[in-house]
């Protein structure tokens, strides 16, 4: 399956990669502000949150690296680090609040790691492993760099919901459902999912062995 890249469609994907960039750009801040890293620390670790998904996908299928392209995805990346950094200097923010960003930006960079996928006729699988991938492994260079375990791998229905997400979207577009609301559609679902995953603890199997 591919998807011919229109400007119509092209002009979505690239609110959606903004909107995707600077929440998660916010969830790093927020989750690397509680390790008091200082202000370069925290960009650097913003930084490679809301572009090392994307950056990884896009070497991956030997595109040009999005941010490189357009250096307003790096500038976006960048402002939302310091305004974060400074607000959270005057009003005080929960150690769990990086929680929501995160899951949206889960939600956005899965619809677009999708997107661009299947725009370079990616097979169907592959491309949604791609949104999956863009939309999880920003999550995990900040948690390493934050000296932690990405929650990716011990936090309640991540990656799952984004891959489930992603398989719906790419049915929803072959079924020609228009691409604005499968948009909408698909990203609020991943999204509430994820928040009522951590809400009600929901999550996989763990791994047991028999003594």
């Amino acid at each position: 399956m591919s998807i011919q890249p229109t400007p119509y469609l092209l002009d979505n994907l690239y609110w959606i990669t903004i909107i995707a960039v600077i929440v998660s750009s916010a969830s790093a801040v927020l989750k690397a502000g509680f390790k008091q890293f200082d202000l370069f620390g925290v960009i650097i670790i913003a930084i490679a949150t809301g572009l090392g998904g994307g950056s990884l996908r896009d070497i991956l299928l030997d595109r040009e690296v999005f941010w490189i392209a357009d250096q307003v995805f790096f500038i976006a990346s960048l402002l939302s680090a310091v305004f974060i950094f400074i607000l959270s200097r005057f009003i005080r923010i929960s150690s769990k609040l990086f929680l929501i960003p995160d899951a949206a930006g889960l939600a956005t960079f899965a619809i677009a790691g999708t997107l661009v996928a299947l725009m370079l006729d990616t097979p169907w699988l592959v491309a949604s492993f791609m949104g999956v991938m863009t939309g999880t492994m920003g999550g995990i260079f900040r948690d390493i760099l934050c000296n932690e375990t990405p929650v990716v791998f011990k936090s309640p229905l991540y990656a799952t919901v984004s891959w489930a997400g992603s398989l719906l979207y790419i049915y929803l577009l072959y079924r020609e459902v228009d691409l604005t609301i499968a948009t909408i559609m698909v990203g609020l679902l991943i999204f509430t999912s994820r928040l009522l995953a951590i809400k009600y603890r929901l999550s996989l199997p763990k791994f047991k062995r028999k003594d």
